[in-house]
């Protein structure tokens, strides 16, 4: 693992400190907005305009690359970011906080497509597992950081916007003064979904899937932590917990899908996820140490869909399609991560808090059903590198 953070180490810490700022944030408003009493629909569907965000800076992210490259492209983005963030300190309104996030979610794609595509870019298929496994402890390190920050801050003021805003500079200068070898200059073309939904189907609806999982725990789990009683610092860990579990995992997991078949890994691990998530359907009052527990298996599975998927997708396309591949792989991310929230938190307000988790098994169960079928070889003309 040593060698392989070695390898990239501007762009993984660029990560860290891109992903902080992202987990102090989320953590932030829901408790934020659960304070002032505001629905969990509402909260959710803040969540899922950052991630609504996310979507449209593909595309404009694949523009930029191209016209700019990548350490342009990455440093306006950052700036974007920094400025609605702080934006967002001068406003005390629920949808203006939801167009700024939807701004951020905008300038976050272009980041990571810029990291991603580079990081692809340069990698081979033996050692893509390992490396993209790094790339996810990285982000799910900054999440945890993130998370953990919250209680710097017990009063819940707007302290916690300057260090997300804080955290966002930082991240953009290992990327403007690295002197890794820049990816490959790449010609315009446009972003072609029916190519690579074609080529790589079971990734992409993984991709989908994952983004529904992910962005219902990192919008809502505070949401359901304050359903269960918890205080401030127990919800803290609680969401902690998932996150530091799933950095962990990222390694091992990554090192086991460069040996086995990355369709059958991720079915194997839905399977894995269903049964736990069918635990928290509150047919038990389970008590917190229980909780914990439970939140460390969802993060092991959850947190690492999205690195398997994106090896399984980059392993069936050659390296000039990698910043299109990085586009659509975040795009489908953020229409799942879109509508994810917006579901589970209209479920949760329906049903109670538990439905979080009754959402999140019927995803994974549907991901399980995706993967029963082999998927297709790898095309004559798109062989691996």
């Amino acid at each position: 693992m040593i060698s392989t953070l070695g390898s990239f180490p501007s762009l993984y810490l660029a990560t860290l400190l891109m992903l902080a700022s992202t987990g102090l944030f989320n953590t932030y408003i829901a408790l934020k907005l659960s304070a002032d009493s505001v629905s969990a629909f509402w909260i959710g569907t803040m969540i899922s305009a950052y991630y609504l965000g996310l979507v449209f800076g593909a595309r404009v992210g694949h523009r930029l690359i191209i016209r700019v490259g990548h350490i342009r492209a990455c440093a306006a983005a950052a700036v974007l970011s920094i400025c609605s963030v702080l934006a967002q300190s001068l406003f005390d309104s629920v949808p203006v906080w939801i167009g700024l996030r939807l701004i951020v979610g905008v300038a976050m794609s272009i980041q990571y497509i810029v990291i991603e595509s580079w990081l692809n870019e340069q990698t081979e298929n033996s050692h893509r597992g390992r490396v993209m496994s790094v790339y996810m402890v990285m982000s799910g390190s900054g999440t945890a950081l993130g998370q953990l920050a919250i209680t710097l801050y017990p009063t819940l003021d707007l302290r916690p916007l300057i260090f997300v805003a804080f955290c966002q500079a930082l991240s953009l200068l290992p990327i403007v003064l690295t002197q890794r070898k820049l990816p490959i200059p790449q010609l315009p073309a446009p972003i072609d979904f029916p190519y690579f939904f074609k080529i790589a189907p079971q990734a992409m609806f993984t991709v989908f899937l994952a983004g529904n999982i992910s962005a219902s725990f990192y919008g809502l789990a505070a949401v359901f932590a304050v359903g269960q009683g918890l205080s401030t610092a127990q919800i803290a860990l609680y969401t902690a917990t998932s996150v530091i579990a799933g950095l962990v995992a990222q390694w091992p997991m990554g090192w086991l899908s460069d040996r086995v078949d990355r369709a059958k890994l991720i079915r194997n691990n839905a399977i894995v996820f269903t049964c736990i998530a069918l635990l928290m359907w509150g047919w038990i009052d389970w008590p917190y140490w229980t909780m914990l527990i439970f939140a460390a298996g969802f993060g092991i599975i959850q947190f690492t869909f999205y690195a398997l998927a994106s090896g399984l997708a980059n392993d069936r396309v050659s390296p000039e399609k990698r910043v299109g591949l990085a586009a659509v792989v975040l795009m489908t991310y953020g229409v799942g991560a879109t509508i994810g929230p917006m579901v589970a938190g209209a479920l949760m307000r329906a049903g109670g808090v538990n439905m979080l988790y009754v959402f999140s098994s019927v995803c994974a169960l549907m991901l399980v059903l995706l993967m029963w079928r082999r998927h297709a070889p790898f095309p004559s003309h798109e062989q691996k590198n």
